[in-house]
């Protein structure tokens, strides 16, 4: 599906990779962790994946309706410049991305899972998902990755974009 002659145009201009933090950065498990509370696993490949790609001048948002204090420390640790969190309506999110960027919409690419994820993948230039996506997600979106929420799937994303771009293998 990578390989199909539209997602690679789509790729090609993409500027910026909107993420989704639970389903896609994570598994969608949380779990309670005495002394600091709910806390989630993030994956170490997905992590080193949005670092190179970074490093190759693509820039990395994120946008989650959620809002916790693992969540923030985990973007503070990867650098990510633009984090909105707490409010599932992310067209608000996505278009102070956009102004803050100047990209036009097709030079974003999102990845998300869940019902309020479609105005934004209806918007963006690419959209992906994961397997364990909510059927209307994946009807919408022009990648399934083969990898699950949190264990690479993002990896599987920004990899594809480098690649496309020439940006590295």
């Amino acid at each position: 599906m990578l390989a199909n002659k539209d997602v690679q145009a789509r790729l090609k201009k993409i500027k910026l990779l909107i993420l989704d933090v639970d389903g896609i950065m994570t598994d969608g498990r949380v779990f309670w962790l005495e002394g600091h509370g709910w806390t989630r696993h993030f994956h170490v490949h997905d992590g080193y994946g949005l670092k190179i790609l970074m490093k190759a001048g693509i820039q990395v948002a994120v946008i989650s309706g959620g809002d916790s204090k693992d969540v923030r420390t985990r973007m503070e640790f990867l650098k990510i410049q633009h984090v909105f969190l707490g409010d599932e309506d992310k067209i608000k999110a996505l278009d102070k991305i956009q102004a803050a960027t100047g990209l036009k919409y097709e030079e974003m690419a999102f990845m998300g899972d869940d019902l309020f994820d479609i105005p934004v993948i209806d918007r963006v230039g690419f959209a992906a998902t994961v397997p364990q996506a909510v059927p209307p997600v994946k009807e919408k979106v022009h990648y399934i990755t083969e990898s699950s929420g949190g264990w690479g799937a993002v990896r599987e994303v920004a990899d594809a974009i480098r690649k496309s771009q020439g940006l590295g293998p």
